[in-house]
């Protein structure tokens, strides 16, 4: 089995970062990972990390902690998730879904959202495996969905 891990932004792995390549046609459901570290770096709250295996980066994760956001969906939860083509399939994101949640829970949260697109080829799916469910509210246009931040 790989081994995963989290890494806060660096020089090191910006390149990887840079270079990350989503299967085709999964760019309309989430944004690129340069608009993402870009909005990170002006919001005090988000939590983003680089996904690797080894030296590899096999992906990007965004997470908010904002227990005092006037939006429910917003205070803990899954911001974006960017999993190379190449890397999808072999437990990445799930790995990255995990990681939110341990540190949801080390930050003494029990819930946490995420908020997804619907259509084909979209990440419904994966979040609904990953435990997510429906909460019946719509943002954006996006569904949000909600999950324990327990251990699955």
């Amino acid at each position: 089995m790989s081994e995963f891990r989290l890494e806060e932004l660096s020089t090191e792995n910006l390149p990887g970062l840079v270079e990350l390549q989503l299967r085709p046609g999964q760019e309309r459901f989430v944004a690129p990972v340069l608009h993402s570290i870009a909005e990170a770096y002006v919001t005090p709250t988000a939590w983003p990390r680089a996904i690797l295996e080894g030296d590899e980066v096999v992906g990007f994760v965004m997470a908010n902690f904002d227990p005092d956001n006037e939006l429910e969906a917003f205070r803990c939860g899954i911001w974006r998730m960017n999993v190379a083509g190449s890397a999808q399939g072999r437990g990445v994101g799930r790995f990255a879904v995990e990681e939110v949640a341990a540190e949801a829970r080390r930050r003494g949260q029990s819930r946490m959202t995420v908020l997804w697109e619907q259509g084909e080829g979209g990440p419904e799916g994966f979040y609904l495996r990953c435990g997510f469910e429906p909460t019946g509210e719509v943002l954006f246009g996006e569904i949000v969905g909600a999950r324990s931040t327990e251990p699955r």
